[in-house]
């Protein structure tokens, strides 16, 4: 078992016992009270949500960060400003400045990484027509 397995088996049963504390001697002093049924069905919610926030975040956890102008390669986008050879476009939310392969290319249109220069991305026309990835 990871340290981070035993935290959140520790943590979460420090919650289901605060829980029950709440529920047994707080809400009664306050003229609540609510059966141990309904005790029951909370705990269960809690340990429900538990399970599935700790297997959520491990998944992220583990997942491999993408990074770095090599990752943009294959990503699509459009034309923000005139592309004659230097521009800037529109890829994934994010605006770059970009370098055409070869032909200028007007605002609009949809282009595909295929490389880097430094700190700017090179493009070409989007021969597939669709735009996934632009925003």
């Amino acid at each position: 078992m990871t340290v981070r397995l035993i935290f959140a088996i520790f943590s979460t049963l420090l919650e289901e016992a605060a829980l029950v504390v709440i529920v047994l001697w707080g809400l009664p002093e306050l003229g609540i009270h609510i059966p141990l049924v309904g005790l029951i069905a909370l705990m269960a919610a809690w340990g429900a949500y538990s399970v599935t926030a700790y297997r959520i975040g491990s998944k992220a956890l583990r997942r491999k960060p993408v990074v770095g102008l090599p990752a943009m390669v294959g990503a699509k986008g459009k034309v923000v400003s005139r592309l004659a050879p230097k521009g800037m476009v529109r890829i994934k939310g994010e605006l770059w400045e970009a370098i055409s392969s070869g032909v200028d290319m007007d605002v609009g249109e949809e282009v595909v990484v295929v490389g880097q220069y430094g700190l700017r991305l090179i493009v070409d026309k989007d021969s597939s027509g669709n735009s996934k990835g632009t925003g």
